[in-house]
Order: C-alpha cells, then structure tokens, then sequence
C-alpha cells in the first residue's frame, strides 16, 4: 500500500504543477483540477486505511486522515475568508483545500513559513527589471503583465510552498541517513 500512496502523491505534484502552470498563464484555477487533487487525496486515504495495522490512529490521529481533514477544512475557510475581502481570487481559496488535505496538520507551519518566504520573494522578483535580451520571451513577457496589472497569480507560490513542505520528510530523511 505504501507504494500505492507514492503514486498517488507523484500525481498529485503534477496537479498541482498543473494547477500552478494554469494560474500563472490565465489567472485561473480549472476546478477540475482541485476535484482531481480531492479525489487522488481520496484514494490516498483508503489506501493509508487498508495499509494500517492501527485504523483508530491512521483516522482520527492529528499525524492522520483527521489531522489533514481538519487542515483542509481550516485552510479552505482561511482562503474563503481572503477571497470574501477579495484579498484572493476564487480558484486561490478553492485550492486550499487539497493544500491542507495533502499537506496534513503537521505541515501547516512549514507550509505558513514557505508561503511567507516565497510570497515575499515573488514580490521582490517582480520589482527587478526584466533583462533586454530576454524580454521578448513569452515567460518574461507574461511576467511584465503581471507587473503591469499588479495581479500576483497567488496558486503558483502556493503550490510551491505545498511541494516543498510534501518534500520536507524527504528530505529529513535524506538527512537522517548521513
């Protein structure tokens, strides 16, 4: 089962790749997508349940199922709170909820930290001049009209900072073994 549970997280950073790709080109989330990551995260689930010697803890433990529902939950009001003070658009908020269903209880304050970073250096990026020579590409010609309507497309460093806090254990594990 923990290979099913690889696999469906691999899709999952495709989605959210995907998702972040289709923010930044048309300012738009496909809800589609966020159905997508809801449903992989679905299947994630049960398959953590089939796997567990221990159902009581792989449901209701704050390191389970429950501690990412409650993430989800709690991160999907957050974003529908920003968006009612128009602070976030719609697809923004939607997106918090596989975020928080993918990111788990325990990695919302990697992920509030990597957000903040991220954010704070997205806002600094964009105050740099785009180089001449690299100006009449599409990248950099979609970044001066982001500029110019000074609409961040917030889903792309959300989902960088969701892959980044997804890689965390990874990466403490790589640690681990030096």
């Amino acid at each position: 089962m923990l290979q099913m549970v690889n696999v469906i997280s691999s899709l999952a950073v495709f989605l959210f790749l995907y998702a972040a790709w289709s923010d930044f080109r048309t300012w738009k989330i496909p809800n589609a997508v966020v159905l997508a990551l809801v449903a992989l995260y679905t299947l994630r689930a049960v398959a953590l349940i089939l796997g567990s010697n221990d159902v009581g803890a792989a449901l209701f433990a704050s390191s389970g199922i429950g501690g990412d529902m409650g993430a989800g939950l709690l991160m999907f009001m957050l974003g529908v709170a920003l968006w009612a003070f128009r602070l976030f658009g719609a697809g923004d908020a939607k997106l918090f909820l596989p975020i928080g269903l993918f990111v788990g209880w325990h990695g919302m304050l990697p992920f509030a930290v990597s957000l903040l970073v991220l954010g704070i250096a997205t806002l600094l990026a964009l105050r740099l001049p785009v180089p001449l020579p690299v100006a009449h590409l599409a990248f950099f010609m979609r970044i001066e009209e982001i500029r110019a309507s000074r609409k961040i497309p917030y889903g792309v460093i959300m989902v960088f900072a969701t892959l980044l806090t997804m890689a965390l254990p990874m990466i403490r594990q790589q640690l681990q073994l030096r």
